[in-house]
């Protein structure tokens, strides 16, 4: 099922860097690349630190969808370089502009190069719950917080 996500550049943008893509058929997430405006510029993310590295778009994502931001595994095996709030959410109603929080959990310092694919979203639908407070819950086997153990 294919979802529109509308996008609009930022005024500060490099208009010309490519859409949110998939790589390959079966790929989940649309990679998103770092657009430090059209200079080329870069940044470098020291270990142990974390940045808001932007994009340059802002989203319309359609009611009752979020798209989620989550780590690529090869910068994250390769460089100990993740996104911190993994997955991030951005919710429908929301306009801004998208930016990812990478954190370097690596031994290296890690330049951000203009154009660098850095994370990859996942559109995804929403299920809302409606909550409500009872006297009891129905019973469970289950234990409390860790209790299926360690391993």
């Amino acid at each position: 099922m294919d979802v529109l996500i509308k996008l609009i550049w930022q005024e500060e943008a490099d208009q010309n860097m490519p859409l949110p893509s998939y790589q390959t058929i079966g790929s989940s997430g649309a990679d998103v690349r770092a657009n430090l405006g059209a200079s080329g510029a870069t940044l470098d993310i020291l270990p142990g630190e974390r940045k808001l590295i932007p994009t340059g778009f802002c989203l319309e994502i359609p009611e009752n969808y979020e798209i989620q931001i989550r780590p690529r595994s090869g910068l994250a095996l390769k460089y100990g370089i993740t996104v911190l709030n993994s997955p991030g959410t951005i919710d429908s109603d929301y306009r801004g502009g998208v930016g990812v929080i990478l954190i370097n959990t690596g031994e290296d310092n890690y330049r951000v190069s203009h154009g660098d694919r850095i994370a990859q979203i996942i559109v995804s639908p929403v299920v809302k719950a409606t909550f409500a407070s009872v006297k009891d819950l129905n019973k469970s086997n289950r234990g409390g917080f860790g209790s299926t153990g360690n391993r």
